[in-house]
């Protein structure tokens, strides 16, 4: 169970690590989008480039950060029932979750879009748009994002496995600590980053919260 653990705890770090590196290709997207617009309008120029490659980060965020989101428990649960269970139940509802409804999602994903990778690379291929961008970096995203995902998922299992066996805390205890949002709006501050930003931040970050305790009262 120690081996497990410290392999768990590799690749909760990895993770976080990836996923807080993710966060900052937010900023990069409001950069580029906000770029792009007045050079819309005041130059009348833009570019379909800059258009796709906003949607690439977009899916860099989404992917890359799932297994973040997963790691720090932060994901949309429907706890109608099992939020009135003991512990151990929650706990047994998620590694009976993880095995028969997650990991078999993600690796069945993970095996389809790696020949679709693979295609756009061998093929060179190009977005139809003129102007457009290679396909293949962002094909890439999709079986990277699941393995992450995949290991991710390992990790869970064993975190529950050791509660349950008495060789951890409960994973699904919440820590309260910054949200990704918080983290970025600070770091944009230290970097000294228009104030404009940092209120887009921040304001992002009121209306997950928002969101948040809206499903929670349902």
């Amino acid at each position: 169970m120690n081996a497990l653990l410290a392999f768990s705890r590799a690749v909760d770090r990895m993770n976080e690590a990836i996923g807080k590196a993710a966060t900052w290709l937010i900023l990069v997207v409001v950069v580029i989008s906000a770029g792009n617009a007045v050079f819309r309008f005041a130059f009348d120029w833009s570019s379909n480039g800059l258009l796709e490659i906003q949607w690439y980060l977009f899916s860099a965020v989404f992917l890359l950060c799932a297994a973040y989101v997963l790691n720090r428990n932060e994901h949309i649960r429907i706890d109608v029932i099992a939020g009135r269970m003991s512990p151990r139940a929650q706990n047994w509802i998620d590694v009976f979750g993880i095995i028969v409804f997650m990991m078999p999602m993600v690796c069945i994903t993970a095996y389809l879009s790696w020949p679709v990778f693979t295609l756009a690379l061998q093929s060179g291929e190009v977005s139809a748009n003129p102007g457009g961008l290679i396909r293949w970096p962002v094909r890439l995203l999709m079986p990277v994002g699941f393995f992450l995902l995949f290991l991710q998922g390992l990790s869970e299992l064993v975190k529950r496995a050791a509660f349950l066996t008495g060789h951890a805390p409960n994973p699904l205890d919440k820590v309260k600590t910054k949200s990704a949002e918080e983290e970025l709006a600070e770091e944009i501050k230290k970097h000294h980053v228009a104030a404009e930003v940092v209120e887009a931040v921040e304001m992002s970050d009121e209306m997950r919260a928002g969101d948040a305790a809206k499903g929670d009262k349902q």
